[in-house]
């Protein structure tokens, strides 16, 4: 009996010795580093332990790092906004019966399987504002008065990444909600338009509940991916105009690149911190509501 109950347990071996190996070990080394001065002139000078030294460099300097994790956090909050109320709202279309939604769900979800480079690249070319496809279109149709600089400008640039982050991931988001939808018995809806329950309340008091656990799984994915948002930022703008669009994993990829690997594992080890610390409080948050419900 022992043995048939250890048997399952070697399977696990390959997967947690490759996840220590490859994940665990590197992020606690990363975090070891952050402490010291490791850069390119290491080999001959030798890796020394600075303390807080990096830390207090991130957040004292004038070198707009302190924008940086404002940057990130901002796109955090704002990209999950942006993709979680439609997605919501088009699950719950698709999930009424709407014609065509086999249709609808495949063109919504194509996008999420693009890998970011490509889709960054498209759309750096279309949102392009001398030869770009939409001014291009907008002069066509006599619109030109609505010809933006999509990615230069400081007043739209975050605009332009928004909408492309969003067009590449509500189909993901979407998806998601329409495996929560399907597991919520029709007889709550049923009960609820007996009782007289219009759309919203039902949306309200029986959807939104029955989706909390969606919802945890969405937020979870969609925080984890705005922290450490990288391929979209860089593709597009890499940065600018100026410092604008500089995030947490920008301004780490600009310091390993010119060697400074402590200060880098420094900022990294900052957006390790926060991502541990939001992503506990929304699992807590709403599982709570979720056990309340």
């Amino acid at each position: 009996m022992n043995k048939k109950r250890i048997y399952p347990q070697w399977f696990l071996i390959l997967p947690l010795a490759l996840y220590i190996i490859f994940f665990l070990l590197p992020s606690v080394m990363g975090v070891g580093y952050s402490f010291t001065d490791w850069n390119s002139r290491s080999v001959l000078n030798g890796t020394h332990f600075v303390g807080l030294q990096n830390f207090a460099e991130i957040f004292t300097s004038d070198k707009n790092y302190l924008s940086g994790i404002g940057n990130t956090l901002k796109f955090t909050i704002i990209s999950n906004i942006v993709k979680l109320i439609p997605a919501l709202l088009i699950a719950i279309m698709l999930q009424e019966g709407l014609k065509g939604k086999g249709v609808y769900r495949t063109l919504l979800y194509l996008p999420s399987i693009l890998p970011f480079v490509i889709i960054g690249l498209v759309f750096k070319s279309i949102l392009n504002y001398n030869n770009g496809l939409l001014n291009t279109l907008l002069d066509a149709f006599h619109l030109g008065i609505f010809k933006q600089k999509w990615l230069s400008d400081l007043a739209i640039v975050w605009k332009s990444i928004y909408g492309v982050d969003a067009w590449r991931g509500i189909g993901y988001v979407m998806t998601i909600f329409l495996a929560g939808l399907n597991t919520i018995p029709k007889s709550y809806y049923e009960a609820a338009q007996i009782d007289g329950a219009n759309f919203w309340q039902r949306l309200r008091y029986v959807t939104l509940p029955m989706l909390s656990g969606a919802i945890m799984i969405n937020l979870v994915f969609g925080v984890t991916y705005g922290l450490k948002v990288f391929d979209i930022v860089y593709v597009l703008t890499n940065g600018g105009p100026g410092h604008a669009t500089e995030v947490l994993t920008t301004y780490a990829f600009q310091l390993y690149s010119r060697g400074q690997y402590g200060m880098s594992s420094a900022l990294n080890t900052i957006l390790l911190v926060i991502t541990a610390i939001i992503g506990v409080f929304i699992v807590k948050t709403l599982s709570k509501q979720e056990v309340q419900q």
